[in-house]
């Protein structure tokens, strides 16, 4: 990528600021160090470095950063809003880490909106040529702040990076248009390196596909019932659903045969559009157009993804995925697609399709899977980021409408059961109060209704609650206006705004679960696969679940499932998502977890499942995702090597032996009879956003 991508900076450049610009920032390294002349290169250790802003112009919303990344790989970079004078953002305290990802080889001017700063979006959008943009922390006010300033992450070798002009603005910057040679080639691959196993040729991958197919229809080896379960390990009679128990302290899924069942499975098996494209077309050696008999139905409708936040709207995203197996066979691709997954699965050892993977392809395999609601109920008014006025009869109404599309697999006995949701965008602050953010909140919502109603039947009057919370209110009429962080005000606050927030995640868990149960009573409900449990109230309402679901990016899950076994869940688990991610095969960022080549993440991988499996709640992992990531980025900008097959779908052959190798060993470490490997691979620091 670097060598023809520099091909076309070296004769664009940065450019010249925005006409609007309120002048330059000056920009420090760490203890006041003058950065290199401009247009110069910051040489960065492989622990980073910490870069601090001066003072803004008055008037200003908007930072445009000219950063290009030289070497090989991608780069992470946060850029802080920090009440402390060394820059540090603590958790749960005020303070925003805007996170965002950099192409190597391209100038690229990043863009902060300082409007982020009230915490009101997650994940605002990116612009054409560059990665991925997430807003972490919790609301900072404007007076609160103490630093701003750029962290250069940390790496596993040391970086250099070319830092331009940091201008100040009113207004939006127009995004930089993308220009130089293509580096995708027709398959979807990077054209400016190689490695080992890159394909090559068409007749290559047909030859490749074609011997995977051979094998025909595989069944799941000796010693496993037809769903993929333990057949030695039949615990209780077969139900001909899927269902939990519990037998002397362990946890444990049952097939619909009864028998003991670890769901070991892959996420987002599809051969769908995501591949981001528009504004970066010049990029690409190949692209058919739209109406292409054969290749048409490789687009994907323009989808909005927060594209207002960044101004550049709806994405247009392009599968090179379908479009390689449509090389190959043609119209006959989808069922070819569906012939070759299921040989590749079973015999990788895995036994569940994932969440968010083609319906079609679980009819067709008759393997277990699992499914997310297509929606998940809302309401008009918002009290913070996606959550919902949970007390507007309208949320119940929706519910029930989510929970219909239900009705279509009522009758699967492959389906293991739902998920709600997947992270809740407001649950990634850390220590949210939601009850505050409904006093907080302008707007007149049931929630604040519900709230003050309840304030009145436990205070009686006015002025207890006045005594109580510090305040000299009128009536309780006037918490209608909008009143900051009351938790902060009192003890008394504190306890009484805790107590309600819990309320409000019991009641946005359980009306979802009770329409869901309405419907469909007979599969699990896997509940909401939160991000992290950011907050121990999250855990409120877990008994509507049948499975408590977290997501878990680490090396040791053992932790995060030990830890909600502490709030008082008693549930099995399943963990939604892990991945690991190397930089040998050609693409430029290693996902949340990194190591240093497949065999490694392979490795590593096999050395999660089994710490997992040895938990006596762990029932399951879902590996996220099936295929690499576009190397320019998928519609949010993640451009990982996190596939367990790359886009041209080649399986990691190395990847494929470990798994095989865990799915063997865990019916004997669920038992404690083995041993799980705790020693992985060794990890080198993420380059991910």
């Amino acid at each position: 990528m670097n060598e023809n991508m520099q091909t076309g900076a070296e004769r664009h450049g940065f450019g010249a600021p925005a006409s609007d610009s309120l002048g330059s920032i000056r920009l420090t390294r760490a203890k006041g160090e003058p950065l290199p002349p401009e247009g110069g290169l910051l040489a960065v250790p492989p622990a980073g470095e910490l870069l601090e802003l001066g003072l803004l112009p008055e008037g200003t919303r908007f930072l445009r950063l000219e950063l290009e990344v030289l070497g090989e790989n991608s780069q992470g970079f946060d850029f802080l809003i920090s009440p402390n004078a060394d820059g540090r953002i603590e958790t749960g305290r005020p303070g925003i880490r805007v996170r965002f990802g950099l192409l190597p080889g391209v100038p690229s001017a990043a863009v902060i909106d300082l409007a982020w700063m009230d915490g009101h979006v997650l994940f605002p959008g990116s612009y054409p040529g560059q990665l991925k943009y997430v807003v972490h922390g919790s609301r900072i006010a404007p007076g609160d702040v103490r630093f701003m300033g750029l962290q250069i992450n940390a790496g596993h070798e040391a970086r250099h990076i070319r830092v331009g002009e940091i201008t100040a603005h009113r207004e939006r910057p127009a995004a930089r248009p993308v220009t130089g040679p293509p580096v995708i080639d027709r398959f979807g691959q990077l054209k400016t390196r190689d490695w080992p196993g890159k394909t090559v040729s068409e007749t290559e991958m047909r030859e490749r596909l074609e011997s995977l197919r051979s094998r025909g229809r595989i069944e799941h080896p000796e010693g496993r019932t037809a769903y993929g379960g333990d057949a030695s390990r039949r615990l209780a009679p077969g139900t001909g659903r899927f269902r939990t128990f519990k037998q002397e302290g362990r946890w444990y899924l049952l097939d619909p045969e009864g028998a003991a069942f670890f769901s070991l499975g892959v996420d987002c098996l599809g051969i769908s559009a995501d591949c981001r494209i528009d504004g970066i077309e010049s990029w690409l050696d190949w692209l058919p157009t739209a109406d292409d008999p054969l290749y048409g139905d490789c687009f994907a409708r323009p989808l909005r993804h927060d594209g207002e936040e960044t101004g550049r709207g709806p994405a247009r995203s392009f599968s090179y995925m379908g479009a390689n197996l449509r090389r190959v066979y043609g119209a006959g691709h989808e069922r070819a697609w569906h012939e070759l997954t299921r040989t590749w699965l079973i015999e990788s050892g895995i036994n569940t399709i994932g969440n968010w993977s083609d319906p079609r392809l679980a009819a067709a395999a008759r393997l277990p899977w699992v499914m997310q609601l297509p929606a998940f109920p809302t309401t008009k008014t918002k009290i913070f980021r996606d959550f919902p006025d949970v007390f507007d009869p309208a949320y119940r109404e929706d519910a029930a409408r989510c929970a219909a599309a239900l009705e279509a697999t009522v009758d699967d006995n492959c389906l293991i059961g739902y998920f709600l949701r997947n992270e809740p965008g407001w649950a990634f602050v850390d220590g949210l109060n939601l009850a505050d953010e409904v006093l907080r909140n302008p707007e007149a919502s049931f929630a604040k209704i519900e709230l003050i109603d309840r304030l009145r039947e436990q205070y009686g009057s006015i002025v207890a609650l006045n005594s109580a919370w510090g305040l000299e209110l009128g009536s309780f009429e006037d918490l209608r206006t909008p009143l900051a962080d009351a938790s902060q005000l009192s003890p008394a606050a504190l306890e009484d705004q805790k107590r309600f927030s819990r309320e409000l995640v019991r009641q946005y868990v359980s009306v979802p679960s009770a329409a869901c149960r309405r419907v469909d009573p007979d599969h699990l409900n896997l509940g909401m696969r939160w991000a992290w449990i950011s907050d121990p109230d999250l855990v409120t309402g877990w008994e509507n679940f049948d499975v408590f679901s977290i997501n878990c990016y680490a090396r040791d899950p053992r932790e995060r499932i030990l830890a909600v076994r502490e709030l008082g869940v008693d549930l099995p688990v399943i963990i939604g998502e892990f991945h690991f991610g190397a930089l040998d095969v050609g693409l430029t960022a290693t996902g949340l977890e990194g190591v240093r080549t497949q065999a490694d993440r392979g490795r590593a991988i096999r050395s999660y499942l089994e710490l997992a499996a040895s938990d006596p709640a762990g029932v399951g992992c879902h590996y996220f995702q099936a295929y690499d990531q576009f190397a320019l980025g998928r519609f949010d900008g993640e451009n990982y090597n996190i596939g367990l097959a790359d886009i041209c779908f080649r399986p990691y052959e190395e990847i494929a032996a470990e798994l095989r190798e865990a799915s063997r060993r865990i019916p004997e470490i669920r038992e404690g009879l083995v041993e799980p490997d705790a020693e992985g691979a060794e990890a080198i620091p993420m380059i991910a956003f």
